[in-house]
């Protein structure tokens, strides 16, 4: 568990539960709990993501992966146990219990099997042997990567009281740069070398996977996140400057090189 949680990352999940919550004045410690349960989650399924029944991959963070460092049987019990630990943090007794069942019940959508990520992932599957179609990449990118993305910034806000317009316009900014995310991803696969990425470059070409630059090409990918990323801030523009974090990460996103 620590060998997959310690080996560095991003934290973009964590960071962007802070963000959400620190939009509407949301306690700082409570915060960072929700925050550290969201990166287990997001370890965990890195973990099960890595195996050989599904990508197969050797390297993750620039780091061997968790299976290739303690054997697969291991590795799966390590995934199942970062997952079981996060709900367990997150719902942890409190002064505000219909809040913790009402995140937890956001969080398990968003991780889940319909428009979540376990959901995407299947599809995800799927597509290597049946092809894939704009729509199914959509849907694939949405739950697997998106639907979580969505939550960390939603549920930092629900953590701070949010509700009605501000969750609704929170929710939104979530929604655009959680495909975001995932089509830079893709042109990375594309375009970046193993010692960028951290992780083994040009596997979703390999294993025919369903990505945006097999469906739209590299120009019109890009040209798709960077208008993602646009109606993103401006679903923020309300806030002005308070939100100039988030619409900061939104930018990153899709100008990083790993």
């Amino acid at each position: 568990m620590r060998h997959s949680v310690f080996a560095g990352g991003k934290r973009l999940r964590p960071i962007l539960c802070l963000e959400g919550g620190r939009l509407f004045k949301g306690d700082e410690k409570s915060l960072l709990r929700l925050g550290a349960a969201l990166e287990l989650i997001h370890t965990y399924s890195l973990i099960h993501d890595d195996l050989p029944a599904l990508d197969n991959d050797d390297l993750r963070r620039g780091k061997p992966t968790c299976h290739k460092a303690f054997g697969e049987a291991t590795a799966i019990l390590a995934g199942d146990a970062l997952l079981t630990l996060a709900f367990e943090i997150i719902s942890a007794p409190s002064s505000s219990p219909q809040l913790r069942l009402q995140i937890v019940h956001e969080l398990a959508r968003a991780i889940g099997t319909r428009d979540g990520m376990v959901g995407g992932q299947v599809a995800d599957l799927e597509s290597e042997s049946q092809g894939a179609t704009a729509s199914l990449v959509d849907y694939i990118h949405s739950a697997k990567t998106g639907a979580f993305l969505r939550a960390a910034v939603r549920s930092g806000a629900m953590e701070a009281g949010a509700r009605g317009d501000d969750l609704a316009r929170v929710s939104s900014y979530g929604e655009k740069i959680g495909l975001a995310f995932q089509i830079a991803d893709d042109i990375l696969d594309v375009t970046g070398t193993s010692a960028e990425l951290g992780k083994s470059a040009g596997k979703d070409d390999q294993q025919h996977k369903a990505t945006y630059p097999a469906i739209h090409g590299l120009e019109e990918s890009r040209r798709i996140a960077t208008r993602l990323v646009a109606e993103a801030c401006d679903a923020l523009a309300p806030y002005g400057e308070r939100a100039g974090r988030l619409r900061q990460i939104a930018r990153f996103l899709i100008e990083r090189t790993h």
